[in-house]
């Protein structure tokens, strides 16, 4: 369960110019006192194809945090030109607001971005090079996308299970892989020693021929063709009479009953599923 819950942001200059700045107005919830400080940081991605032009704009220490319902205001520069390729700095971006305890990030709010200048002429036909102060962001803050982590808070019984669990008692545990499968190994030598010894004798099984088990009672094989048709002929005419004489029997007691559209399976509806940048 985590300590920091939040309840809430608010994306306050929404349009606004390139170079503003970008102010958040943003909710949280403590449920128990905190030892030290909530980082929270607003990093701008300035490329789809590299990471290397991610810029963190901003960070808050936000402290000490009273147990409760707590809002403050954040406010980030905007990014710098420098570090986004000019190819890129018009259309759509991300950027990601995320807080984190000790060092350690448990929620993260990721945001559409859409970069256009103010006209519809400009936006038809480019310049080459961009025009700053007709470029005008829009955070598209109805949509975010929201990602939580389990972190360890103050107390270790808040640190979420690890996996795989330590085992340090396992470590002065002797090394059983040599008995292991012992019995398998006794068996797949016997084989091997009966094939050995069968090939030796000529008594070798061939490829592509079936054997009878030893001790086992001869059945009547393939070749066998008289035996084998009268036998089928002579069930075949015992129980066509009977078959026929119960058919008449029961003809007009049953109904054939078809099965409709209510036997369809039904499906599962779709779960949304939960974007993580």
């Amino acid at each position: 369960m985590s300590v920091v819950s939040l309840l809430g942001v608010k994306v306050l200059n929404n349009p606004a110019a390139f170079s503003d700045s970008y102010e958040f107005e943003i909710t949280f919830e403590c449920l128990e006192q905190l030892q030290k400080d909530l980082e929270w940081k607003l990093t701008y991605v300035g490329s789809a194809t590299s990471s290397e032009h991610d810029q963190e704009l901003d960070s808050l220490l936000v402290g000490p945090i009273p147990v409760g319902v707590n809002k403050f205001i954040f406010e980030a520069d905007p990014p710098d030109l420098k570090h986004i390729p000019q190819t890129e700095i018009l259309g759509v971006t991300v950027i990601l607001l995320t807080c984190s305890y000790d060092g350690r990030e448990f929620v993260r709010v990721g945001y559409y971005v859409n970069n256009e200048y103010d006209s519809e002429e400009l936006n038809a036909e480019p310049p080459a090079k961009p025009i700053i102060d007709r470029v005008r962001r829009n955070v598209l803050a109805e949509k975010p996308r929201v990602t939580r982590f389990a972190i360890k808070w103050d107390s270790e019984e808040s640190a979420p299970a690890e996996y795989p669990p330590e085992q340090p008692e396992a470590d002065g545990l002797e090394d059983d892989s040599a008995a292991y499968g012992a019995e398998e190994v006794e068996l797949e030598n016997a084989l091997i020693k009966e094939l050995e010894e069968a090939e030796t004798t000529g008594q070798g099984v061939p490829e592509g021929e079936d054997h009878e088990m030893e001790g086992a009672e001869p059945t009547a094989g393939a070749g066998d063709d008289d035996a084998s048709d009268a036998g089928s002929e002579d069930l075949e005419a015992e129980s066509s009479d009977e078959e026929e004489e119960d058919l008449e029997e029961e003809e007009g007691g049953e109904e054939d009953v078809e099965m409709g559209d209510d036997a369809a399976s039904h499906q599962h509806p779709h779960q949304p599923e939960v974007m993580v940048h």
